[in-house]
C-alpha cells in the first residue's frame, strides 16, 4: 500500500495525479496556510478519488519563518524555512501511514528543494533508512526529486483545472503573490503557457 504526504501544493498535487497512491495524508502542523492547504488537498483527492486522511499536531510554537509567521533563524537558508519541517511532517504522516497498513510514503520534493537540506536526495535516503529500520519497515521516496516543477507537471499529465486547486502560498490562506511559494507557482504556470488563475 502506497501513501503520499499531500500538502495541497502544486508539487504533491501533481504526484497524487501521476502516482495514484492508495491514500493521501495531509498534516496540519500549525502552519499559517493550513486551512487553505487542507481544502486544496481534499478537493484534489475528491477529483482523483483518493482516500484522504488528516493529521493534526499543533507545532506552531516550534516554527520559524514565513510559514510560522515568525522571524527566521540565523541558519535559515530561505524565508519559509521551518527547522526540521520535512522530518517532522514525515514522522507524523509515517505514523498514520503505518496505522493504515502502508509500506511506502512519498513526498513531493523537487530538484529546486535542494536549497534546504531536507529537500535533497541524501535526506530522503537517510530518512527512509531511518524509518525502514524501525518496526513497520516504512520507506520514503521522492519520485520527482530530479525534476523541476515544469517537468513534474508535464510528466504527471495533470489537467490544468486540477492543478488550479493547489495552494502554494507560505504566508496566508489567500495567495499573497509575493512569497517564494506564490512566485514559484505563478512562474510554473507562465512557463507552461497557462493563463493566470
Amino acid at each position: 500500500m502506497k501513501a503520499l504526504l499531500l500538502s495541497g501544493g502544486m508539487d504533491s498535487t501533481c504526484i497524487a495525479w501521476w502516482q495514484r497512491p492508495d491514500v493521501a495524508i495531509f498534516v496540519d502542523y500549525g502552519q499559517i496556510p493550513a486551512q487553505a492547504e487542507e481544502a486544496a488537498a481534499r478537493a484534489v483527492c475528491e477529483v482523483i478519488g483518493l482516500r484522504f486522511e488528516v493529521v493534526r499536531a499543533d507545532c506552531s510554537a516550534l516554527g520559524s519563518g514565513d510559514m510560522a509567521g515568525a522571524p527566521g533563524l540565523s541558519v535559515s537558508p530561505v524565508p519559509e524555512w521551518w527547522p526540521f519541517r520535512n522530518q517532522l511532517i514525515l514522522t507524523l504522516a509515517g505514523v498514520t501511514a503505518l496505522r493504515l497498513g502502508a509500506t511506502s510514503l512519498m513526498i513531493g520534493a523537487l530538484v529546486s528543494d535542494g536549497v534546504h537540506a531536507d529537500g535533497r536526495p541524501e535526506f530522503i535516503t537517510a530518512v527512509s533508512n531511518l524509518m525502514a529500520m524501525q518496526e513497520g519497515g516504512l520507506t520514503v521516496s521522492a519520485p520527482a526529486i530530479e525534476m523541476t516543477a515544469v517537468e513534474l507537471v508535464q510528466t504527471s499529465g495533470i489537467p490544468q483545472e486540477v492543478v488550479a486547486w493547489a495552494h502554494s502560498c507560505h504566508k496566508s490562506n489567500i495567495a499573497c503573490g509575493q512569497c517564494r511559494g506564490c512566485r514559484k507557482h505563478y512562474a510554473t504556470w507562465k512557463a507552461l503557457g497557462w493563463p493566470p488563475h
